[in-house]
């Protein structure tokens, strides 16, 4: 059914003039007359009966016309759901407990009138394609991994460098420390079962490996943070790292100690992508949002991976 001749059906229904309905539309007398008379052939029906008075409603166009209204207010829905700004922000935070979630958080707080709809993508390949299908509007990322460039449409920003931290029992043999060096972690084992090769944070923690001589396990199953946390409160031969942003709920029995690694810091760079032709006015906020917000910098030196650049930091 042609939704203009609808259209043009119900301001017939409500003027009762074909002139009127013509003004009101915008198109020409003849014009109104042509998409009814289309409309009552594809129908087979009659929609109005020619009065000295105007147009009135035949039964069949009475009928029809609660149908047309809705059909009409649909549409209208339809349009809204799609137009910048008319539909939520849609966010990719990876984890939700994770630093990204708390920029969101954050993001939320300041502009509580954007609607938001967050979600988790795993995959740094599925947050892209769904950046550039459209089915979502921008994604954090560690982005720039070997052999992991960004497509041309895609555009990128570092919103934050979160430093590291050493999560240990209370029996473990840093538990004690104020503060670790990158050299006094050296022989220890670091547990990360949630560290999946091929992945940025798999490329970011290789690295650190590499140029540090840690021993960062990564064996057994992914339970999840709460398994995670339990097994460090009662190994004392294990400890993991933890963002500093991170934000983790145990019962107080475990004693676990989040302890800061310095000489140098490891900072974990978390990236805002987006299309670059995305129109959202939702998403301009966000971004300068989070330009607003400098990268955190640790006192002290700091550890990056080569591939990071730091011209991707947006600052004020």
């Amino acid at each position: 059914m042609d939704l203009e001749a609808v259209r043009t059906f119900a301001a017939v229904a409500d003027t009762g003039q074909f002139q009127e309905a013509a003004a009101e539309l915008s198109i020409t007398q003849q014009a109104v007359s042509r998409r009814i008379s289309v409309l009552e052939k594809n129908l087979g029906v009659r929609l109005f009966t020619r009065t000295p008075r105007g147009a009135e409603l035949t039964i069949d166009g009475q009928a029809l016309l609660p149908h047309a209204r809705e059909l009409l207010r649909v549409a209208e829905r339809a349009v809204a759901s799609v137009h910048a700004g008319r539909r939520p922000l849609r966010v990719d935070v990876i984890a939700s407990r994770g630093a990204q979630a708390g920029l969101m958080r954050g993001f939320h707080r300041a502009h509580p009138e954007i609607e938001l709809d967050v979600l988790m993508l795993f995959e740094i390949e599925t947050a892209v394609a769904a950046i550039g299908s459209g089915a979502i509007d921008a994604s954090f990322r560690a982005v720039a991994a070997p052999g992991r460039p960004l497509p041309e449409d895609i555009e990128s920003a570092r919103v934050l460098d979160e430093p590291l931290q050493l999560l240990t029992g209370p029996a473990h043999a840093l538990a004690g420390a104020r503060s670790v060096t990158l050299a006094q972690l050296a022989g220890h084992r670091i547990w990360m079962p949630g560290i999946v090769p091929g992945t940025e944070w798999g490329a970011y923690y290789d690295d650190l490996v590499a140029e540090f001589g840690l021993s960062i396990e990564a064996t057994g199953p992914n339970f999840g943070s709460d398994a995670l946390l339990d097994t460090i409160a009662d190994t004392p031969a294990l400890a993991t790292f933890m963002g500093e942003h991170t934000r983790l709920i145990w019962p107080a029995g475990h004693g676990l100690r989040r302890i800061p690694v310095t000489d140098p810091t490891p900072v974990y760079p978390h990236s805002l992508i987006w299309r670059r032709d995305n129109p959202h006015p939702a998403l301009i906020a966000l971004r300068d949002y989070l330009g607003s917000t400098r990268p955190h910098q640790a006192d002290g030196e700091t550890w990056k991976p080569a591939w990071v650049k730091d011209s991707d930091v947006r600052r004020t």
